[in-house]
């Protein structure tokens, strides 16, 4: 790319705006309990249609000490957000030595956004077995198949990985869950509701802990 193609390019990046000409948000407009809330927002957000409202930004933190960010998929969203994965992958081995994460929802066709920290723990093998078997055929084979997050040479070779795990399990009516697949829970201990406002003047609510009960606090934007 020539020069003056780049500096095109980083001058449309600087001067692209969006004025976020939303209704706004008050402590008085948000659920007491922020899953309650985050339900809430995300049925609007499947009802207008956004791709994956189910998706978030799972930040983790490494053994060297620096974070780690991937998007995966909410399965359920009760006592936290349950999310499963290959118990190998880097995200599993990071979050076994630190048992801590952070997640981030961007709806942003509303012009929202929800963040939430905390705790994360192993889901139970009874857990993982019930949504292991109401996996698509072909997401199951591919948990098999998968040595995620480990180079491989070409596609060919994952392709053949699928096949032979086709083969293995051609004669079974159900394909049992590898040992090494499960998910895990994260459980927040604090919570962000943000609505874009226009002059990027945004309302940021803040759930905290507090005497046995969520404090709602509004953060500057």
């Amino acid at each position: 790319m020539h020069l003056a193609d780049r500096a095109l390019m980083a001058d449309s990046i600087r001067d692209r705006r969006t004025q976020y000409e939303t209704a706004g948000i008050d402590v008085g407009d948000l659920d007491p309990d922020p899953m309650t809330q985050w339900r809430t927002w995300h049925a609007e957000a499947l009802d207008a249609g956004i791709v994956e409202p189910n998706a978030m930004t799972l930040s983790t933190v490494g053994s060297d000490g620096t974070p780690d960010a991937r998007m995966v998929l909410v399965r359920g969203a009760d006592a936290g957000f349950e999310f499963y994965t290959n118990y190998d992958s880097p995200k599993s081995r990071q979050l076994r030595t630190t048992p801590v994460a952070s997640a981030t929802f961007g709806w942003l066709d509303l012009h929202r956004q929800v963040r939430a920290r905390g705790t994360v723990e192993a889901m139970s093998a009874a857990d993982n077995d019930a949504y292991f078997a109401s996996r698509p055929r072909g997401s199951q084979l591919g948990a098999w198949a998968s040595p995620q997050s480990e180079v491989i040479v070409d596609r060919d070779t994952l392709d053949r990985l699928v096949a032979h795990a086709t083969a293995r399990f051609a004669d079974a009516d159900v394909v049992p869950r590898p040992d090494n697949w499960g998910g895990w829970r994260l459980v927040p201990t604090e919570w962000e509701f943000w609505q874009g406002r226009p002059s990027r003047l945004h309302d940021r609510l803040r759930y905290r802990p507090g005497d046995g009960r969520w404090v709602i606090d509004r953060l500057a934007p």
